[in-house]
């Protein structure tokens, strides 16, 4: 069986986020979602396509591991709709997770006052500069990741924050998994994934951790491909 993993990145920030990881991986692709910046609503088909167009040049019998880091996560009841392969896995690295049933948000509740209130003429600063410098810089391994990554990071319309994204009916009736990165190993995300079923799974480390150890999260991420278990409970490393 031939298996693709195709990283998806948060939004808010750009594909150089998983670049070490993909280095790392087979046949590993990374689509991007820059183009949102110029973009008008609704944007979750815009997502939906870019992932489907950069699958499209695969072999029809490739098995996908769709693997969303951050917001990503709310997208990936329509990726799965849009792509039309068979998809081996769902994984979420320390990804939003999207709702049970009805439509999801794109952001929680009171991170859309946030952005609200960082909006200026309807389009937001990029990401790292919504918080104090020095608190994001610990989330790099080092000064120049930060600066190349912090470089591509588009300025999204608020728009994209007030979007409500569909969840398409058995988007998860396959393998579903979740990664949290951080100092404990529980958060309500992963309460929620261990409710719906899936497979947990425990990094010590912070958001951007895919950076700072990219040869553990790779490992972690063919892992899970080869061992998807929906109903087993994970390990903490």
């Amino acid at each position: 069986m031939t298996i693709a993993y195709v990283l998806m990145h948060s939004p808010l920030v750009g594909p150089s986020t998983w670049a070490p990881v993909a280095q790392r991986l087979p046949n590993a692709l990374v689509p991007s979602f820059l183009h949102l910046a110029d973009a008008n609503p609704p944007f979750w088909p815009l997502i939906a396509d870019t992932v489907a167009a950069a699958i499209a040049p695969l072999p029809p019998d490739t098995n996908l591991v769709l693997v969303a880091h951050s917001n990503a996560g709310r997208f990936m009841p329509v990726v799965v709709d849009a792509v039309n392969r068979p998809v081996h896995a769902c994984v979420f690295i320390d990804a939003s997770l999207p709702a049970r049933q009805g439509p999801t948000e794109a952001v929680k509740p009171a991170l859309l006052e946030l952005v609200r209130r960082k909006a200026e003429a309807g389009r937001l600063p990029p990401w790292w500069q919504w918080w104090d410098e020095a608190e994001v810089a610990k989330l790099f391994p080092n000064p120049a990741t930060m600066r190349a990554v912090c470089d591509e990071q588009p300025r999204l319309p608020l728009s994209f924050f007030e979007q409500q994204i569909p969840v398409a009916p058995g988007w998860d009736d396959r393998p579903c998994s979740y990664l949290m990165f951080g100092a404990e190993a529980d958060d309500d995300k992963a309460t929620d994934a261990r409710e719906r079923g899936w497979r947990v799974d425990h990094m010590s480390g912070s958001h951007l951790h895919q950076l700072v150890d990219p040869d553990a999260v790779a490992a972690m991420i063919r892992n899970v491909a080869k061992t998807p278990d929906r109903n087993r409970r994970g390990t903490s490393a």
